[in-house]
């Protein structure tokens, strides 16, 4: 049984599998107020202070793109993993599918991005079998933001965009429980070159092929300039029928289609 907190909200007994709701008065929940899991610490066991330093700073960055356009929303990704100075995995997955509506660009840490995005899988699912229906992406952007608060001021690093198909909605969500929606996001280092072309190129008419081709332009500049992202280029293209994979290229085949002519 459910125990009613003193903010009105609902803690489940159970541990992260429990999702309780506020319930309407037609005793359905309703997605616009999620409670925190009541398995999420009150205190981390840890201070700041305890924290083992590392050998060496881990700076890592990548370069993550989603927009909505006329058919649906277009999310793309690099595949270059970084650690430092080093390049850690040259294919890894930076785009998550979340769930069968609902997919996750990550930015961050990847083992914190990959456990979250398990995490969040799970509860949608769980959410589905329970109630009949799947969760909206609104309603999963909150719980994924209530999730993630706890955390703040930890070494915890994600910053992830959800893409949904609820007649199209993006929301950014970061792991200090910041949560934003808008229609056009790219996270991570190499963002600004990004947003170069995204914010000259992206508009509501535009095609599938064309959203495509300015999806990966811009994971292309910003790779070329960006000295942590690059390797291959990911698309994911969600719309009313779920979530498809586009096109995984290598960016050679960008960089030779995209080269200047150079007058000789």
């Amino acid at each position: 049984q459910a125990n009613v907190a003193s903010s009105g909200y609902p803690t489940p007994a159970g541990c992260f599998g429990q999702i309780s709701t506020m319930q309407s008065s037609s005793g359905i929940p309703s997605q616009e107020t999620l409670p925190i899991p009541s398995s999420l610490p009150e205190s981390l066991p840890f201070t700041s202070s305890q924290v083992v330093p590392l050998p060496f700073p881990m700076a890592h960055g990548t370069t993550t793109l989603a927009f909505m356009f006329q058919g649906g929303v277009l999310a793309a990704a690099d595949t270059r993993s970084s650690c430092s100075g080093l390049v850690a995995c040259p294919a890894s997955q930076k785009i998550l599918p979340i769930h069968s509506h609902l997919v996750g660009t990550t930015s961050g840490t990847s083992a914190d991005c990959a456990l979250w995005k398990r995490i969040l899988s799970r509860e949608l699912r769980l959410y589905q079998l329970r109630y009949g229906r799947r969760l909206s992406t609104r309603g999963a952007a909150k719980l994924l933001s209530h999730m993630l608060h706890p955390f703040k001021g930890t070494e915890l690093c994600v910053a992830a965009t959800l893409c949904g198909w609820d007649g199209g909605d993006l929301f950014y969500v970061c792991s200090d429980g910041t949560r934003l929606e808008g229609s056009l996001f790219s996270v991570g280092s190499g963002s600004p070159y990004a947003y170069s072309i995204l914010d000259q190129g992206v508009w509501w008419g535009l095609t599938v092929e064309e959203a495509t081709s300015i999806a990966r332009e811009a994971v292309y500049r910003a790779t070329h300039r960006d000295a942590y992202s690059g390797n291959f280029v990911d698309v994911y293209h969600v719309t009313s029928k779920g979530w498809t994979r586009r096109t995984c290229d290598e960016l050679i085949h960008t960089y030779f289609d995209l080269l200047p002519v150079t007058k000789i």
